[in-house]
Order: C-alpha cells, then sequence, then structure tokens
C-alpha cells in the first residue's frame, strides 16, 4: 500500500508539473494584454482585415488611421469595430497647422473637428477600456518660409481653436513630437519639452502628448521630460518602434519592429511606467519590408517583439 501510494503521488506530481508547464507555454504565447496595433503597421490591409487580423492575434486592441476609415464610412467603421471586440486606442491623424491664416487653414482647422468626432464615435464602439484619443502632428513649415517660431505658434493657437470641441466631445488631443529631421516637412514640433509647452495652456485632459521612442529615444532631457509629461498628467499614449541605420532613401519608411534596432525600451518604458502610465501601447511601423509581408505574420511578430523588448519593463496590470 505504501508503495502504491508513492507510485500515486509519484503520478500526480508528474501530471502537475506538465499542466504548470502547458500553462506556462500558452501565457508565453499570448500577445500582452497591452499591445495595441497601429493600424499602419498593416498600411495596405483593408480595415475589416486589419480588424480580423488583429483579433485573430490575440491582441486586444487597435489604433486607427482616418484613411481606411473614411474608406468604408464613419458608421460602417464603427460597426466593424464593435463586432471586432478590440479596444480602440488612438485615431491618427489630425494637425497640419501652420499655414498663415486664409482658406487652406480654416480648411485644416475644419478637418480637425471632423477628426475629432470619428475618434468620438470610434471609441464609443470600441470594447471596455477603449480611449477616445486624436492624435496630433504639427505640420511642417509653409512653403517658402524659414519662421520656426511662428509656425509653432499657430500650431498652439489653432490647438486652442479646437479645445472646445475636444472637451465636448470627450477627446484627448495628443501632440506627436516627430524627430528634427521632419522639421521642415512635416512636425515643427520636435521634442517633448516643446509639445508639453503648447499643451500647458489647455487641461490635461484635453490636450495632451503622444510619447513616440522612435522620434524622442535620441533627446538627451526625455527622462525629465517624461516625468515632467508624468506630473502634468499629459502621456495621452505611448507607442513604441526602433531605429536602426542606414535609414531608408525615404526616411519616414525607417521604424523597425521593437528590439530589431539601438532603442533602450527598458529605460523610456521605465519612465513611462513611473510617470503613471497604465494605458495601452501601440506599435507603429512605417516600413516598406514590414508592409510587403503578410498581415497575419507582422501582427504576429510584432506581438512577439514587443514581448521580447517591451513587455519586461511593464508592471502588471491585471487585465
Amino acid at each position: 500500500m505504501t508503495a502504491g501510494d508513492t507510485v500515486t503521488t509519484s503520478t500526480d506530481t508528474v501530471t502537475t508539473s506538465t499542466d504548470t508547464a502547458t500553462t506556462s507555454a500558452a501565457t508565453a504565447s499570448r500577445p500582452d494584454p497591452r499591445l495595441s496595433i497601429n493600424q499602419a503597421t498593416i498600411k495596405y490591409a483593408d480595415l475589416a482585415t486589419a480588424l480580423r487580423v488583429t483579433a485573430e492575434a490575440g491582441v486586444q486592441a487597435i489604433g486607427l488611421w482616418r484613411e481606411p476609415v473614411q474608406a468604408v464610412g464613419l458608421k460602417t467603421a464603427a460597426e466593424l469595430l464593435a463586432a471586432s471586440g478590440l479596444r480602440f486606442t488612438t485615431h491618427c491623424r489630425g494637425g497640419f497647422f501652420t499655414l498663415p491664416e486664409g482658406p487652406a487653414r480654416r480648411a485644416a482647422i475644419d478637418d480637425n473637428r471632423r477628426a475629432i468626432e470619428e475618434a468620438a464615435t470610434l471609441a464609443a464602439a470600441g470594447a471596455e477600456g477603449s480611449t477616445a484619443i486624436l492624435v496630433l502632428v504639427a505640420g511642417g513649415l509653409p512653403e517658402g518660409s524659414r519662421d520656426l517660431i511662428g509656425a509653432r505658434r499657430r500650431v498652439r493657437d489653432a490647438i486652442g481653436e479646437l479645445v472646445p470641441d475636444a472637451a465636448a466631445a470627450g477627446v484627448t488631443l495628443a501632440i506627436e513630437p516627430l524627430h528634427p529631421m521632419y522639421a521642415s516637412d512635416r512636425a515643427v514640433v520636435s521634442t517633448l519639452g516643446q509639445a508639453l509647452d503648447i499643451a500647458a495652456d489647455f487641461e490635461p485632459s484635453v490636450v495632451g502628448a503622444t510619447v513616440d521612442t522612435f522620434h524622442i529615444w535620441w533627446d538627451p532631457d526625455v527622462l525629465a521630460q517624461i516625468a515632467r509629461a508624468g506630473r502634468e498628467g499629459r502621456i495621452a499614449t505611448y507607442q513604441v518602434c526602433d531605429w536602426k541605420t542606414p535609414l531608408a532613401a525615404d526616411v519616414l519608411l525607417s521604424r523597425h519592429y521593437p528590439g530589431d534596432g539601438v532603442i533602450d525600451f527598458g529605460s523610456l518604458t521605465g519612465a513611462v511606467v513611473d510617470a503613471g502610465y497604465t494605458g495601452d501601447i501601440e506599435v507603429e511601423l512605417f516600413n516598406e519590408d514590414i508592409w510587403a509581408t503578410p498581415h497575419d505574420e507582422v501582427v504576429r511578430r510584432t506581438a512577439a517583439a514587443f514581448g521580447a523588448a517591451v513587455s519586461p519593463h511593464l508592471a502588471p496590470l491585471g487585465r
């Protein structure tokens, strides 16, 4: 009897060990619950496909772009998003505010009002935990202009015009600083500090900042500015990808999977966590080779890269 009990106990122990190993492997293979796929990562997927491959990979959230939403219409886009069961994290993108006063500037501001409406509608359609965030890219210097200071002033003024609309809709405008190499043609806001200076005139619930590793990793003041953003309640969203040289001929298309380049995700992610950010984290990739890869494969590889490079630096949230 004693020998039999020993065998039974040993068998039970082996079974428990196997079950534990199986559970651990299954947990390890699941995407991080805070991962969101920014739709730019699978640029050539239409909205329905983007939602499907993201959900099928076990990713729980997605950030959308305006063009694919507009291609099907806002009502249909909201219905597709609701049916997917995914959280909605950001809407990309608004902004481009640097033109001087005139019809083109008025048209840009009116277009941003439509983007605010889109963000609010999509956030309402997304799963529980969705966030109504409109990412803003400031815009570059107007043709023939060298007035960088004046361009930044016009960005601030345009955001001031949009604040009442955003507040009424429950949308946060997230100013995204872009790497200085884009200052002339895409974004005159180049550092997190500059974005926070513009946001400082407005309520944090209405105007915040986008913290994107690709654009800010180089800044010697970045950790202090992330801490400042946390104190001021301004981190609206955290986006990650890697920097790898040589850059593509079109430098816009130089974003790589996390872990494939030189960015220190430990220090940056740790700073964001210490600043109190607990929201979803988007991977946003602009890269022709990645775009040429099957969409489902890209999502799976993105989840794996995020799990290896970013997840170890996140505190568990119990989702």
